[in-house]
């Protein structure tokens, strides 16, 4: 089942929005626009309104529920908090929007944040891109809280239009709103609009370059679920290889497989020892060789491999065609593949993560009650399908024609750690790839740059050097057309090193302090080889 097109502010209704706050503005005197960057850091923009006075502001489909002035504190400048709903013309979806105006410190600059698993995005997030000066939104996308129950209705029938405001029309509609807002409280645009967001965020932020590529200027997408439907049903395939084997692997036989692989692999890439796999498509680990290996919890056997290999391997149908990609070397089996103790049996069970659970009940078999442990390998590959069918065009962010973006000088930065457990990087890599098939490696550089972060998990932690501020390296390229071609990272120690733009890996050279970023030179990367079966 396809979505239907999507509704929301479109060009028309942008037209109507900014018309209409614009006739408040008018009442009041114009602000002084702030310099352009190149002119030096924007001087502040001060506000054209009262707070309040936004509680009377009239926006197409749209009222504002909350418009209230807050003192700040020590760490967080005073500002102007405002909270909207947003209609949908087309059918009973609503979104909450918060935006929030700094009334003294504002940089000329918009920054949308995005959310993270099944969160649109919550209020709480605004705090630090206000106190950097940015006049901020988010959304929750249609629907309250995290938990992926929303896409049923109370009655059990599908609530479409909650899955497509989280999909994507819910950040449109905030995006489109909150430009307004701004527009009114300042009496002019922002300069410039960014997007900051992290794995939900990041897809987020990819579907509006490629579904809205009007409403951004530059796009910092990190760890992004760019293949929704794939990934998120994929992410129970460990769980669904370990019941219809009779094998749940306890934890410590895959924390030892872990180890054992960056141990074998710690040098590859880098060139250093530091715990952490450089280049992990580099990295011929053989799993095989931890068969008869004693550890905490019994000794790996064959059978608990296989099950290793097939995580690694990924999601394939019954036929062995390719489904989705699996993990990389050096990326945790942990969360994925938990199990637990039985009470009633004493044996061990499987214990899927909550996400994927939620995703299978609530929107791919639409039954509440379905319980995963009757999903053997020909269920699996048809809940597959169907979620593919369902919301590939809905909630995936993988259209690699980013032309319309690239035509209005679009930038997206976007990174991914090469050691994360729950949205494997590959898939990450294997849209840059297509991208590239599209526009060309050249036209490709131009509006997207790729960054892997050795050792790093999802959107941060593992033992890997973590990235620093790659949004001031985005802002950078935006604005002062300086394209990076690293980014800073920091290690647990204090040591810094370069991230390298895929796909090249940072490699340690000469001797001396491997803390010191000026000692590595980036070096070309193995590629993935894609979609093999």
């Amino acid at each position: 089942m396809r979505s239907r097109p999507h509704r929301g502010h479109g060009r028309a209704t942008l037209a109507a929005l900014a018309t209409a706050a614009s006739s408040l503005v008018l009442i009041a005197p114009t602000a002084q626009a702030a310099p352009g960057p190149r002119g030096g850091e924007p001087q502040p923009v001060p506000p054209v309104m009262a707070c309040a006075d936004l509680a009377d502001l009239q926006l197409p489909g749209t009222t504002v529920t909350a418009a209230v002035p807050d003192a700040g504190d020590a760490t967080t400048p005073a500002s102007c908090r405002v909270t909207l709903t947003v209609e949908d013309p087309e059918d009973d979806g609503v979104v909450t929007v918060w935006v929030y105006l700094p009334q003294d410190t504002w940089n000329g600059r918009f920054q949308g944040v995005g959310g993270g698993g099944f969160s649109g995005g919550s209020a709480e997030r605004l705090i630090a891109p206000l106190t950097a000066g940015y006049a901020a939104a988010a959304t929750d996308a249609g629907h309250e809280g995290s938990a992926g129950t929303f896409g049923l209705n109370p009655d059990g029938t599908p609530d479409w239009a909650a899955r497509e405001d989280f999909g994507h029309e819910g950040v449109h509609d905030m995006t489109v709103t909150a430009k307004a807002v701004i527009s009114a409280y300042y009496g002019q645009d922002p300069a410039y609009s960014y997007w900051n967001g992290c794995s939900t965020g990041g897809r987020q932020g990819l579907m509006e370059a490629q579904k809205y590529p009007d409403d951004y200027d530059g796009i910092l997408a990190g760890a992004p679920v760019i293949n929704f439907p794939e990934m998120q049903t994929g992410q129970i395939w460990g769980q669904i290889v370990m019941l219809q084997e009779d094998n749940p692997v306890p934890a410590c036989k895959f924390e030892t497989a872990l180890a054992a692989a960056v141990e074998a692999c710690d040098t590859v890439g880098d060139g250093i020892v530091d715990g952490v796999i450089g280049d992990p498509f580099a990295c011929d680990f053989d799993l095989a060789t931890l068969v008869g290996t004693e550890t905490p919890c019994g000794v790996i056997t064959a059978e608990d491999v296989a099950v290793m290999q097939r995580s690694h391997e990924g999601p394939r149908g019954t036929d062995g065609r390719f489904l989705w990609y699996g993990l990389p070397y050096g990326a945790p089996y942990a969360g994925l593949h938990d199990v637990t103790l039985d009470p009633d049996t004493g044996r061990l069970v499987g214990n899927p993560f909550i996400y994927d659970i939620w995703w299978l009940r609530y929107f791919v078999a639409d039954d509440p009650e379905l319980d995963w442990r009757t999903i053997d390998y020909p269920e699996f590959e048809r809940l597959f399908d169907e979620a593919v069918a369902r919301y590939g065009d809905m909630m995936g962010a993988s259209d690699p024609d980013l032309s319309e973006f690239r035509r209005n000088h679009g930038k997206i930065l976007m990174w991914h750690g090469l050691a994360d457990f729950g949205v494997t990087v590959k898939g990450t890599i294997d849209y840059f790839e297509r991208v590239e098939d599209e526009l060309g490696p050249g036209r490709t550089r131009q509006v997207l740059r790729l960054f892997l972060a050795p050792g790093v998990g999802h959107c941060g932690g593992g033992a890997g050097a973590q990235p620093s501020d790659p949004f001031s390296a985005l802002v950078t390229w935006v604005e002062d057309n300086r394209p990076p071609k690293t980014l800073d990272a920091v290690t647990a120690d204090g040591g810094e090193r370069p991230i390298c733009m895929y796909p090249y890996v940072a490699r340690f050279v000469g001797r001396g302090d491997p803390g010191d970023a000026g000692r590595y030179r980036c070096v070309p990367a193995t590629r993935m080889e894609l979609r093999q079966p």
